[in-house]
Parts: structure tokens; C-alpha cells; sequence
């Protein structure tokens, strides 16, 4: 099996590698990356030069040119796309970004489709694409209407079209991915998480949005590797699965342990003017791919956690 992961050198994406080059040495997996702020070589360190079945390519997936040549040279027959645009706070400052890799990149992507044997396309994808939730709704489930509420969310739900007409249209092996809030080794520190942490060990003020009552369902991203490797080889065509760690939070609760473990006080905490279109609340429901495909998080938060206060 010959896959290419696009946005590897990101957190989720590198985080899968990992996973992927360790679990299975019979897969070449193969790295594409544009290397922009939030991708970093470094985070594959630990399998670049180290794994034979490990390869790094530098490219965008908006350079149509050089995907195909790399799809042809490598002989892709999978592929897993995390390479996109993914903070919301950028988004609503400037979207121009977001529209040109996450919609017009995936398009490309699922082009290559066109050109190629590929036998199967695993669209990573975000809860923000559902919208918002009330503190009394229900989870989403992979049901829930369309609805989001942030230029980032709108960018990926496209993209998620894309891939839903190119199934519908050509009968491409495609499956799309719906996973709720990550947290976990070397993600970026623009996420409320590593920021926190950052910002704590440093003696510097924590800004949060508003009341910091807003709700986020939380899952390791771990847990999220395995859940992706399940629906590849599992998962049926045409299908969504949404991916969650079951573990609703306000963050201001996070704040609250996260101060609590550093014994710090509460004086580092500052509430700044709300988000513009703050979603409040997301959930998951992740019956279906319990269900059919076994998989559930494994994770706890509070492990979790330890991990990364501990590093």
C-alpha cells in the first residue's frame, strides 16, 4: 500500500505518520507537505531518517502540476488528506487562504482521482462544518444539517461537498472524517490548549473569549490517529464518520486545571471581547463508527493532560 498523507508535518498529520509508519512496515508512507507556520519537519523527526518506509516531499496541494507528478513518480494508491487552513481566528481576518487550499486544494486532490487508480481517498474534516449546539441539543450525529458559522468552517463543509458530489457523481472510493477538538503532543500553540500551557509556565496573562463557558467535546489525538487508520481500512465508500472523545468541556474548566496543576493563580486569567460568531457548543455523536467499525477513544482527558504538563 502506497499512501500519501497531505499536511503530514502538521499536528494530526504527523501524529498519523507516526502512527502509520510504526504500525504497518509493509506501507510506504509518503509525507506532502507545503511547510507553511503550523507544518513543521520537526515534528516527524522521530520517523524521518529512521524508517525506510518513511519519505518527505515538499509541495501544495494547489500546485496541481507538482501533486500529479508526485502521484504518478510514487505510484499513490491511497490517499489522506489533512492539508488545509484550520484556525478560526485567521479565518474571520482574512479567508482568502482557507478558500484557496481547503476547498480549491481538495479539489485538486480528488482531480488527481481523474488521472489515477486511487483506491481509496480519506477526507479529513472538523464537527465545525454542523454549526452550533445548545446546551440541551442533541450530539451531531453524521445526520445533522450542514451549518457553518465561521469563513474556516464554510471552507472545509465545501470541501466535504467536493468529496460527497465526486463519490455520488463518479462512485470514488472516498470516506470523510468529522472529528471534534484535538489536543496532544506537539500541536501548534495558536490552540487553546498548548497556548494555556505556554502561557502559564511563562507568568503571562491567559486570554479567554467572553465568559469562557463555551463547550467543546475533546479527543486526543491519539485516539483520532487510530480512528482515521479504522475507517481506512474499514470504512465504507461514500460514508461520514464522526469522531469524538466523548468528553465535553467548558474552557474555562480547562483553564481551571490546567492552573490547578501548575499551581498558579487566578489572577493570570483575562477576559477578552468575544469571538465574532462564537459557536457555543459542539458535541459528538459517535455511535456509527462504534458501531460499525469498532473503534472508540481510549484516552482519558485527565491522561491526557499529564502528558503534556509533564513533557
Amino acid at each position: 500500500m502506497r499512501i500519501l498523507v497531505t499536511g503530514g508535518a502538521g499536528f494530526i498529520g504527523s501524529n498519523f505518520i507516526k502512527h502509520m509508519v510504526q504500525k504497518y512496515p509493509e506501507y510506504d508512507i509518503n509525507c506532502y507537505d507545503k511547510l507553511t507556520y503550523a507544518g513543521d519537519r520537526n515534528n516527524l523527526c522521530d520517523v524521518e531518517g529512521w524508517y525506510h518506509n518513511f519519505h518527505f516531499i515538499k509541495g501544495d496541494i494547489c500546485d496541481y502540476e507538482k501533486l500529479k507528478q508526485t502521484v504518478k513518480a510514487l505510484d499513490i494508491d491511497i490517499i489522506i488528506n489533512f492539508a488545509a487552513e484550520t484556525h478560526v481566528d485567521n479565518s474571520i481576518e482574512n479567508s482568502d487562504e482557507f478558500i484557496k487550499t481547503n476547498i480549491n486544494g481538495t479539489h485538486n486532490l480528488l482531480k488527481i482521482m481523474h488521472e489515477f487508480t486511487i483506491h481509496k481517498f480519506v477526507q479529513i474534516s472538523t464537527d465545525e462544518v454542523y454549526g452550533t449546539l445548545t446546551e440541551d441539543d442533541e450530539p451531531f450525529t453524521e445526520e445533522t444539517h450542514i451549518a457553518p458559522n465561521s469563513p474556516y468552517a464554510a471552507s472545509k463543509a465545501s470541501a466535504d461537498m467536493l468529496c460527497r458530489s465526486f463519490y455520488e457523481t463518479y462512485h470514488y472510493p472516498i470516506s470523510i472524517t468529522r472529528c471534534s477538538n484535538n489536543y496532544g503532543l506537539n500541536q501548534h500553540n495558536e490552540k487553546l490548549i498548548p497556548k494555556l500551557i505556554e502561557n502559564i509556565r511563562e507568568g503571562n496573562k491567559v486570554p479567554i473569549y467572553g465568559d469562557g463557558k463555551n463547550i467543546r467535546d475533546w479527543v486526543h489525538v491519539q485516539d483520532h490517529c487510530e480512528a482515521i487508520d479504522v475507517v481506512l481500512h474499514k470504512g465504507e465508500d461514500g460514508e461520514v464518520y464522526n469522531i469524538g472523545g466523548e468528553c465535553e468541556k467548558r474552557n474555562i474548566e480547562i483553564v481551571d486545571d490546567i492552573l490547578l496543576n501548575f499551581e498558579q493563580s487566578y489572577d493570570l486569567v483575562e477576559y477578552v471581547e468575544d469571538r465574532k460568531g462564537h459557536d457555543w457548543r459542539y458535541a459528538m455523536d459517535i455511535s456509527k463508527i462504534k458501531q460499525k467499525l469498532g473503534w472508540s477513544p481510549r484516552v482519558t482527558f485527565k491522561q491526557g493532560m499529564r502528558e503534556l504538563i509533564n513533557k
